[in-house]
């Protein structure tokens, strides 16, 4: 199972990029999901969006390619120009000195070196010059974030919907009792090859009674005598009961330790089969309804 979503990362990690005159030809505002400053100069950039960018266009062979993109470090030459350095990490020649964007330290903690793009106009024509994208990072800061499109993608299940009575009909002035299941409910997926476990959790209940009257709660309810959500009918006719209930998630990515709350939540809904509603009076009758035949005024 895979989300079809693709990843962000947060505000902590937005990076402010000056591309100076003495560089390569600015990055167009387009492919960074930048926000551009009026002078065209700085550029507003997430690891994130860039990297999700060379994810999806590494699926298209090289030779077919129109945009390439690679990471590599900013080396600086002795007159103090900068360049793009190799994949490998070394500067063009053994000239220069590459440039580490960041230190980074703590378990599992690497450098990722600057992200790089080119492009040309068809597969045939020459590479046009590499343009620094970003000032890369450390390996933790590319870990995905599970937005709350990809949560809401995910195959949630949709809530458990009791009745008592549960017989097909119910009466007017008497509590129909609902109730659901407050269990959270595990889910594997994946963000850009890094395994992900999802756990959900409903924290609220919506129900439409489909005669008009809604409720929503936090309780999944109890069966008679305990019970606390509930409803009373109070015309006959046919309904049906339609239950809503809002998750709230977090995620732990695959071989990190620390789990993460999803921003937003997700909705699952179920109805139920139609039900009677129906009107009961009593009256004295003269022999016992049980009997055999049964008596024409019961």
């Amino acid at each position: 199972m895979r989300s079809a979503g693709l990843h962000r990362l947060g505000p902590a990690l937005l990076v402010a990029a000056v591309l100076a005159a003495s560089t390569s030809p600015a990055a167009r505002a387009d492919d960074l999901d930048a926000a551009v400053s009026d002078d065209q100069k700085a550029y507003l950039i997430t690891v994130g969006a860039v990297e999700r960018r060379a994810e999806q266009n590494a699926a298209i062979p090289l030779e077919q390619r129109l945009v390439d993109y690679q990471r590599a470090p900013n080396c600086q030459n002795p007159d103090g120009t900068w360049i793009r350095g190799s994949g490998d990490g070394t500067c063009p020649h053994g000239e220069g000195t590459p440039n580490a964007p960041v230190l980074c330290a703590g378990p599992g903690q690497s450098v990722v070196w600057p992200m790089w793009r080119r492009e040309r106009t068809t597969p045939a024509t020459p590479w046009g010059p590499w343009t620094r994208l970003d000032f890369g990072g450390c390996s933790t800061d590319l870990l995905p974030t599970l937005t709350e499109a990809d949560f809401r993608r995910l195959p949630l299940p949709a809530p458990t919907l009791t009745l008592q009575p549960d017989r097909g009909w119910v009466l007017i002035n008497i509590a129909t009792i609902v109730t659901t299941d407050p269990d959270p409910v595990t889910l594997r997926t994946d963000l850009l090859g890094h395994g992900i476990t999802v756990e959900a959790t409903p924290t609220t209940w919506t129900y439409d009674f489909g005669d008009g009257h809604t409720l929503t709660t936090r309780s999944p309810g109890h069966p008679y005598p305990h019970h606390d959500v509930f409803h009373e009918y109070e015309h006959p006719g046919t309904t049906t009961i339609t239950l809503t209930a809002t998750w709230t998630g977090r995620y732990l990515i695959d071989g990190t330790t620390t789990w993460h709350t999803i921003n937003g939540t997700a909705t699952t809904t179920t109805t139920s089969t139609p039900l009677t509603i129906e009107e009961l009076t009593s009256r004295l009758v003269a022999t016992h309804c049980n009997t055999q035949p049964k008596p024409a005024d019961c």
